[in-house]
């Protein structure tokens, strides 16, 4: 792991850590390894924060300086601006976004001219030029400056490739949705309105500091309420850059990522559209899971947290669904990255010829219990607790304990200064206290 790229792309405080002379930094190092001394577009969009103006110049007089031009597509999805590389046959695509973070975060992330996340060692070469002050010869001048080219209606493209994704319309079904005051606050409404669906929307006025407060895919209750209030089939939460959803049933249940993979699974397998009968997922996907896909015939294969890691076992292997339990799903055969509104409208499809309600379809895979505590240590020991042989030793005689009916996974934040604990078991009680112990214990430990 770098010390720029995390998980996904570069994250920081907007104008603290992720400055404009360090995006203008990172747009013209990206756009140098990226082209590849070829001439062509990088693709831009960017969600609602405030600071993505500020940033989008920085990082876009850093491509052009190279020699390159952007499409600016304004205000979009993540998804979207994957989709619309290819369709713009960009040498790139890059997101302004720190996803579902709090708004005075911000974030840059690549995609590769295929719409793919860089892999590490494309990173590590942009971030070696940065952080080792490495010249970049390429002084471009005249009119082999590059320029912006101003295409805010390029989502119509994306929402018309959505729409093919699924067969029929929506009439007669109700739909729920908390936009996250991100950026889908404005094309998830029209694309369900447009396929005659009854929509019931909430946060989506974003004034560039509300995205993701007490709101969206990381605060469920507000969907889960808005459901049962409207009476409504589903409830959708998105996050801030729209590539990830949390569902809601009839009655308010959440419908989370593995439960997604579940239904979504079990509905591509029964039409033999599911590539290798395998559903591809994290070290933090629940056993129940597990469970379900093998009494169901299906396999499962698991990745490092982060859906970078879930597609790049999809594409080395050809499985064509996979995903998060946070919401990240990935339908290869539509897209090349998560997508919360692709999966938003994947789940009704399932619905609708099923012919049962999101409840029957939520319950057909059972949950063991699981917490997840943060406990939090400087970024710069987030590594070395992961190798501390006292915290190793506490973890074996945790799961000893458990007698292969429960699990302990420990990881390092991408994003954020802090070690994530998930602890699973079926006595949630039991479990909660064992993870507050250990989160206390790591924290008393990295100390010393």
């Amino acid at each position: 792991m770098g010390k720029l790229f995390g998980t996904d792309g570069i994250r920081g405080i907007a104008n603290k850590d992720l400055t404009p002379e360090l995006a203008f930094k990172v747009g013209r190092a990206g756009a140098y390894v990226l082209s590849k001394g070829r001439k062509g577009q990088i693709v831009v969009g960017k969600d609602t924060r405030k600071s993505g103006d500020m940033l989008e110049g920085a990082l876009t007089a850093g491509i052009c300086s190279i020699g390159i031009d952007v499409i600016s597509l304004g205000i979009v999805p993540t998804p979207a601006v994957a989709y619309l590389t290819r369709k713009y046959d960009g040498l790139a695509g890059v997101v302004i976004s720190a996803s579902h973070n709090p708004v005075e975060y911000n974030g840059i992330k690549f995609f590769n001219e295929k719409g793919y996340k860089l892999n590490d060692e494309i990173e590590e070469e942009i971030e070696s030029i940065i952080l080792e002050n490495k010249d970049i010869s390429l002084r471009p001048i005249k009119g082999d400056i590059g320029k912006i080219i101003f295409k805010h209606d390029g989502y119509r493209y994306y929402i018309e490739h959505l729409k093919s994704t699924v067969d029929g319309d929506l009439k007669g079904i109700k739909i729920a949705i908390d936009c996250g005051n991100g950026a889908l606050y404005k094309i998830a409404p029209q694309l369900l309105k447009e396929m005659g669906g009854e929509i019931v929307v909430i946060n989506d006025e974003p004034n560039g500091v509300n995205i993701n407060v007490n709101c969206g895919s990381t605060n469920p209750d507000m969907i889960q309420s808005l459901v049962q209030k409207v009476d409504a089939h589903i409830g959708l939460s998105f996050d801030g850059d729209g590539d990830r959803v949390i569902a809601v049933d009839e009655k308010g249940n959440i419908i989370d990522g593995d439960h997604i993979l579940a239904i979504c699974g079990t509905y591509l397998y029964k039409r033999n559209k599911l590539n290798k009968n395998t559903i591809v997922g994290t070290v933090m996907t629940n056993m129940g899971l597990d469970v379900y896909l093998k009494e169901a015939g299906m396999n499962i294969v698991k990745t490092a947290v982060g859906d970078r890691y879930v597609i790049e076992e999809m594409l080395s292997n050809g499985y064509n669904l996979g995903g998060e339990q946070s919401g990240h799903i990935i339908f290869l055969d539509y897209n090349t990255t998560g997508d919360g509104l692709l999966t938003g409208l994947q789940l009704i499809q399932v619905m609708k010829e099923s012919k049962k309600s999101m409840s029957q379809l939520n319950n057909i895979m059972t949950q063991f219990p699981q917490v997840l505590i943060n406990a939090k240590v400087d970024n710069d020991k987030k590594e070395i607790i992961l190798e501390d042989e006292f915290i190793k030793e506490e973890i074996k005689k945790i799961e000893d304990m458990f007698q292969g009916e429960g699990r302990v996974v420990i990881r390092p934040s991408g994003t954020e200064p802090l070690i994530r604990i998930m602890i699973e078991g079926k006595d949630k009680e039991k479990i909660e206290n064992i993870a507050n112990g250990l989160a206390k214990l790591i924290e008393e430990q990295i100390g010393k």
